[in-house]
């Protein structure tokens, strides 16, 4: 079986990659995202482009260090018109962002490269449409009581798979990509590399 390595620690996307069955090992990239994207944010940047140059960087960043491996790095930005959000710092921000959020559709922008000998192989951006209901203030408290700390390494500060779901009046795109990582295609590329099951 071919090696492969996930540039990133997230329990999220590991999760995601051990359900489909891709047998891999996690590294962190170590990337200073908060700076990336300040940068490519004053360079007018579009939201998905983000996604996708920090999705590289990681990704070409931990395939220096095993070159032989398929190396997956992946990103998600969460905008709302031409403003990006980062994954909230503690309640206070993660508050602030829900009530930012409410009663408008933002976009999530799922960003995956593949990179073997330091260089990317293939690559894909999904996006994902999601619209935040009129929620009350006193409803925010009760769910950042009840979702806890776990909502803080969400760049939105929700989970939809879990009590995050409530925050929704609609929902348009793929779970995966909303998840943050693009399964499907992924796998598929997998697969015709032999890395999982034809």
């Amino acid at each position: 079986m071919k090696a492969v390595v996930l540039a990133s620690t997230s329990v999220t996307r590991q999760r995601l990659l051990r359900a489909g069955g891709v047998d891999f090992v996690a590294e962190a990239a170590a990337v200073d995202e908060a700076n990336v994207i300040e940068s490519l944010v004053a360079e007018k940047a579009k939201p998905r482009d983000v996604a996708d140059i920090l999705a590289e960087l990681k990704a070409v960043k931990v395939s220096a260090r095993h070159p032989q491996a398929f190396v997956i790095g992946a990103d998600q930005v969460l905008s709302l018109g031409s403003e990006i959000f980062q994954k909230p710092a503690d309640r206070d921000g993660a508050r602030a962002q829900l009530m930012r959020l409410r009663g408008s559709t933002h976009v999530l922008s799922s960003a995956v490269c593949v990179a073997r000998e330091g260089s990317v192989v293939w690559r894909m951006v999904d996006e994902a449409r999601l619209t935040m209901r009129a929620f009350s203030d006193a409803f925010l408290e009760a769910y950042l009581v009840e979702a806890g700390e776990d909502i803080l390494s969400s760049v939105g500060g929700y989970h939809v798979e879990g009590l995050g779901i409530q925050l929704f009046s609609r929902i348009d795109g793929d779970a995966f990509t909303i998840q943050g990582l693009p399964m499907l295609p992924l796998i598929d590329f997998l697969r015709t590399h032999g890395i999982v099951r034809a």
